[in-house]
């Protein structure tokens, strides 16, 4: 059997631009919004805060762009990379970072930061019949839960902590019930596939996903002073966090690859939500927030590093438009 290496990137600008850079950007963002409250609660410069947030602001509304230039393009483009796991879990991520992008915006100008919001839910109900699309014309094995169904099945409720934050209490209370029930039935999924099954080591990095709602949920709850759903949720989001770091090495142990983008959000949303609960979750907060700094702007960067390289379409099989 003939060898045949890996195709090149085409030439043409951003004509195969790796839906695989969202994740990274994602973090990035949840980073930033993490900054802002973790300056708040230490009396540390406010400012600096503003500024990565609008460095990161920036840099995801450029690779927003470089997307959207790839669809443009070629519309049926976006099915293509929905097919593959790294394509949906980087499409999945470009709609959760339209709704953090409202929420940077957010305490500047609410009136600007609501379309926003509205944008990303309309994108996000849009690219979750394209992933049911996908689902229902391509091989049963797509349709295996896997970490990824979270970000579009349950990323409503990153919607929801922005709601929360613009006053908008009915639409944030909707989209947590939905949120919930869709995190509840993926991690009990999830559970039954992990008891049956053993992940291959290069999918596992992922399996870190799924402590992102639990963090977010909790986030949302807090916004709502619904003591004992947050509470829940603390004590939820601390086991996950004691069971990443205790797996550490066997979630990682393929070695760095684009995967490693799931790996931020997740920390980031961590850090948020402690931060938020305050009192004694103030200094648990405070490590997950240093430690979210020590561990995403790194992965980050080397993933960035292969996009400018071309070598990270190759590396996550990413369509041509």
């Amino acid at each position: 059997m003939a060898f045949h290496p890996p195709k090149p990137t085409p030439k043409g600008l951003f004509r195969r631009t790796p839906p695989a850079i969202f994740p990274p950007i994602l973090g990035l963002l949840g980073l930033s919004i993490a900054w802002r409250r973790g300056a708040g609660e230490f009396g540390l410069p406010q400012g600096l805060a503003e500024a990565l947030a609008g460095a990161v602001a920036l840099l995801a509304l450029f690779a927003i762009a470089a997307y959207l230039a790839k669809f443009m393009r070629r519309p049926s483009v976006i099915l293509d990379d929905l097919r593959i796991l790294p394509g949906r879990a980087g499409i999945a991520a470009a709609v959760l970072c339209i709704y953090l992008l409202a929420g940077i915006f957010a305490p500047y100008s609410p009136a600007e930061a609501r379309p926003i919001l509205f944008l990303g839910m309309g994108v996000h109900a849009a690219v979750t019949a394209a992933v049911l699309y996908v689902f229902a014309t391509g091989p049963a094995e797509q349709r295996r839960v896997n970490p990824v169904f979270q970000l579009t099945f349950t990323g409503w409720i990153v919607a929801a902590t922005v709601a929360i934050g613009l006053g908008m209490t009915t639409l944030a209370s909707i989209l947590f019930w939905i949120s919930l029930l869709s995190a509840v039935s993926i991690w009990v999924l999830q559970m039954q596939q992990l008891s049956r099954e053993t992940i291959p080591a290069p999918l596992r990095p992922l399996l870190a996903i799924h402590l992102a709602p639990a963090a977010l949920l909790g986030t949302v709850a807090a916004g709502f002073h619904s003591e004992a759903i947050w509470g829940t949720f603390a004590l939820l989001s601390s086991v996950g966090a004691v069971v990443l770091v205790a797996g550490a090495f066997w979630l990682l142990r393929a070695g760095f690859s684009p995967m490693w983008g799931a790996l931020t959000f997740p920390l980031a949303a961590l850090a948020n939500f402690w931060l938020t609960l305050g009192d004694m979750w103030r200094i648990p907060g405070g490590i997950a927030l240093v430690a979210a700094t020590l561990i995403i702007p790194p992965i980050a960067i080397r993933i960035f590093k292969d996009w400018a390289k071309g070598q990270l379409a190759i590396k996550t099989n990413a369509a041509t438009a």
